[in-house]
C-alpha cells in the first residue's frame, strides 16, 4: 500500500465486499518443503512441486535437519529441483554440528549446482531439551553465519524472524537486535515463524520499523494439516495456538476432510487480513503437502502462469 488511505479503502473493502473477491493475484509467494526420508515421501514432495509449480513462486526452500542429520538428503532435493524444474531453489543451511570448513564445502557445493540463495540458520540442537552449542571451529549465531557466506559467494541470504520473540531471547527488543545483526551482515529479508494471529505481525512489523529495520518482513504461513503435529511445533518455537483456534479442530481426529477445510478457511482468512493491512510477500510451510496451500494462494488471486509456448503464441 502506498499510502493509509489506500490501506483504509482496501481494509473497507474487504469488510464490505465478499472476502476474496476481485483480488489481482499481486501477491508473491514462496513454498518450504522438506527432503524426503523414503520412496513414498519422494513421490509426495513431487507431487507437491508439481502441483505449486505453476503457481510460479519467487522461490521454494528446503529444509535442513538439526545437525545436519538431513544434509545429504537436503542437497539432493535442492539439486533435483534445479535440474527438473524452471523454480528457484533455496536451500537452508545451520551452524549446527558444523566447522566453518563443512559449511563452505556444503555452501560452495550449492553455488556450483546453481542455488544461489540460502535460508540461514542458527539452527536447532540435535537434542531437543538441550541447549545450543557452537562447534568449536564454527559459526556460533546466525549473523556469523550470513557473514561467512558473503565470503564465501554473493548469496542471496533469507533468515528466520520471530514475531512471538524467540524462546532463548530474553526480551522482544534483543530478538529484534539479533534480526538486524543478521540483516547488517548481508541478509535481504526475514522469512518468520508461523503464527495464528495476523495482529501478532502487525505490531511485529510495526516494532521492527521502529528499530530502524527496512527489509523486507515476509510472513511465514501455516496452513494446519496436523492438530498435533502443529502443537508440538508450536511449543518449539513460542508461537501460541489460539484458544478458538484449538476449539475449532476439536473432534475431528477422524475427519481429516473436515480437518482440512477447516485448516485452510483459518489460514486463509489470516493471509487475508495481512493482505488487507499491505502484506504482498507470503512464505508457505508445506509439509510436502500442496492442496492447502494452493487453495489459499488461489483465494488470493494467483492463478497457474500459462507455458511458455502459450505465451509465445
Amino acid at each position: 500500500m502506498n499510502s493509509s488511505l489506500d490501506q483504509m479503502q482496501e481494509s473497507r473493502r474487504a469488510l464490505e465486499d465478499p472476502l476474496f473477491a476481485g483480488l489481482p493475484g499481486d501477491a508473491e509467494i514462496s513454498f518450504e518443503f522438506f527432503p524426503p526420508k523414503s520412496e513414498k515421501m519422494e513421490k509426495q514432495l513431487w507431487d507437491a512441486v508439481v502441483t505449486l509449480e505453476p503457481l510460479a513462486p519467487r522461490f521454494v526452500s528446503v529444509t535442513y535437519g538439526a545437525g545436519g542429520s538431513t544434509r545429504e538428503r537436503t542437497h539432493a532435493t535442492v539439486a533435483r529441483i534445479v535440474k527438473e524444474t524452471g523454480l528457484p531453489a533455496a536451500a537452508h543451511l545451520t551452524c549446527v554440528e558444523a566447522s566453518k570448513d563443512e559449511i563452505r564445502e556444503v555452501a560452495q557445493a550449492y553455488w556450483d549446482t546453481g542455488v544461489k540463495h540460502i535460508v540461514a540458520l542458527r539452527g536447532d540442537p540435535p537434542a531437543e531439551g538441550k541447549a545450543f552449542e557452537p562447534h568449536p571451529e564454527g559459526y556460533a549465531t546466525a549473523a556469523e553465519l550470513v557473514a561467512g557466506l558473503k565470503e564465501i559467494a554473493p548469496f542471496e541470504i533469507s533468515v528466520a524472524a520471530y514475531p512471538e520473540t524467540h524462546p532463548e531471547a530474553n526480551c522482544p527488543q534483543s530478538d529484534l537486535d539479533n534480526l538486524r545483526r543478521k540483516l547488517d551482515a548481508g541478509a535481504s529479508r526475514g522469512i518468520t515463524q508461523f503464527f495464528f494471529d495476523s495482529e501478532k505481525f502487525f505490531r511485529f512489523r510495526d516494532a521492527a520499523a521502529a528499530a530502524g529495520i527496512e527489509a523486507e518482513l515476509v510472513p511465514g504461513i501455516l496452513p494446519v494439516s496436523n492438530v498435533a503435529q502443529t502443537r508440538k511445533f508450536a511449543g518449539m518455537c513460542g508461537a501460541k495456538i489460539p484458544g478458538w483456534m484449538d476449539e475449532l479442530f476439536d473432534g475431528l481426529d477422524e475427519r481429516p476432510a473436515a480437518r482440512q477445510l477447516i485448516a485452510a478457511t483459518i489460514a486463509a482468512e489470516m493471509c487475508r487480513k495481512l493482505y488487507a493491512g499491505g502484506v504482498r510477500q507470503f512464505h508457505f510451510y508445506t509439509l510436502n503437502r500442496a492442496e492447502l496451500a494452493y487453495a489459499i494462494c488461489h483465494l488470493l488471486g494467483k492463478r497457474p502462469a500459462a507455458p511458455a509456448k502459450e505465451q509465445a503464441a
